[in-house]
């Protein structure tokens, strides 16, 4: 089975909480409906390091102009105060606008998604952020598509606001089909509504350990 990469964005000041349990379960395949199919790449505008919100240092594994939407699986793009500092960071945008018009999923939270809104991605389609507010700034159009969630899938997009890390993931999960529903359930049980009954639904369920 050939694995289908799914393309992390990194830059600096980038939120690490945010997509933390959406990567972990992913590269981990312990636990899969079908082992084997995915694998993790970290992406930056260019090789060099960056420095996260938490000071951690990452070196991305491809250059932005390298990745092509027919070799991925998905793009996840976290939050950072870049998104909110200017147009850094709009290379990511117009790289997920490539992705979309190839059908390839993207995933965005918190700041990525203002960054999305300034090109236009959120004018036709569901979505949610931070706030409606926050989204004004960027000038779009697409207020009246603004639903207040914790995370919104719209075909293929996928929006979340930076407090809920759990339910992005969940959304993931579900686009990429990593899961059986009943597995699924409940890992979300376990980390989204802090039921540690879960765990053993995950056991149970996957014959695996719960990340």
């Amino acid at each position: 089975m050939t694995k289908k990469t799914v393309h992390v964005a990194v830059y600096d000041t980038l939120s690490d909480w945010e997509v933390g349990a959406a990567t972990v379960n992913i590269a981990d395949d312990s636990w899969h409906r079908e082992p084997g199919r995915f694998e993790v790449a970290t992406v930056g505008l260019t090789t060099a390091p960056v420095t996260t919100a938490g000071r951690m240092r990452v070196t991305p594994d491809l250059a932005l102009a390298d990745i092509d939407p027919a070799d991925s699986a998905m793009l996840i793009l976290p939050g950072a105060d870049l998104w909110d500092a200017g147009d850094d960071l709009a290379p990511f945008a117009r790289k997920a606008r490539e992705f979309l018009a190839a059908g390839v999923p993207v995933a965005a939270i918190c700041g990525a998604t203002l960054g999305l809104a300034k090109e236009g991605l959120l004018d036709d389609r569901r979505h949610t952020s931070n706030a409606a507010e926050y989204l004004v700034s960027s000038g779009y159009s697409g207020a009246e598509r603004y639903v207040d969630e914790s995370a919104v899938t719209d075909g293929d997009l996928i929006t979340a606001d930076a407090m809920s890390p759990f339910e992005f993931a969940r959304e993931i999960f579900v686009r990429l089909d990593l899961f059986e529903p009943q597995v699924l359930d409940a890992w979300y049980q376990l980390f989204g509504q802090k039921d540690p009954t879960g765990y053993f639904a995950i056991a149970e369920n996957a014959g695996g350990q719960a990340d």
